[in-house]
């Protein structure tokens, strides 16, 4: 399975990437939204802190991975949760003015993306859990020898990283900050 860099980077990059190409008024989209959405991006992995404690009940980790958390109901949670809260005028804090809705959809990007991580890379996913246990996935990784496929995912996260700072020191000259 791609690694929690990648799940957190690729959720960063791409919502950054829509903000510095799409957005029109950045302080309308502030930076704290991406970094929500790529914490986000790991989000649907807190199924194996639950595998942890039910670990001890004797519980696999086949019975508690990649099941609720894995599931398009996941980040849709976060999208109907979106959509109550829209009329929520005040914003979470006073200081950043971040708006509730938009935290929720950042949380719901960043959860979808990490199931679509999952299904590209490594195994399948069941998106409809517990009503179908159909799964769905590419598992790229499985087609490579076993050697390279061991690197596949480490390999994946530096290349991710350094494209990443690349196209950072290019649209916003990070090198000035240090």
């Amino acid at each position: 399975m791609p690694q929690a860099v990648t799940h957190i980077l690729v959720a960063l990059i791409l919502v950054e990437l829509f903000r510095d190409y799409f957005i029109k008024d950045k302080k309308k989209f502030p930076l704290h939204y991406v970094l929500i959405a790529g914490i986000a991006g790991l989000l649907p992995d807190i199924d194996i802190i639950a595998y942890w404690l039910l670990y001890f009940f004797g519980f696999s980790l086949d019975e508690v991975h990649r099941t609720f958390t894995h599931t398009l109901f996941f980040p849709l949670l976060f999208l109907v949760l979106a959509l109550i809260t829209t009329k929520v005028k005040a914003g979470i804090t006073s200081k950043h003015h971040l708006k509730l809705n938009i935290v929720f959809i950042m949380i719901a990007i960043g959860s979808f993306i990490h199931l679509i991580l999952d299904s590209i890379f490594a195994g399948t996913i069941m998106p409809f859990y517990p009503f179908s246990y159909s799964s769905f996935g590419l598992n790229l990784v499985s087609l490579l020898p076993e050697t390279l496929a061991n690197l596949a995912m480490p390999s994946l996260d530096a290349a991710i990283l350094v494209l990443w700072l690349i196209h950072e020191e290019y649209k916003h000259k990070i090198s000035r900050f240090y």
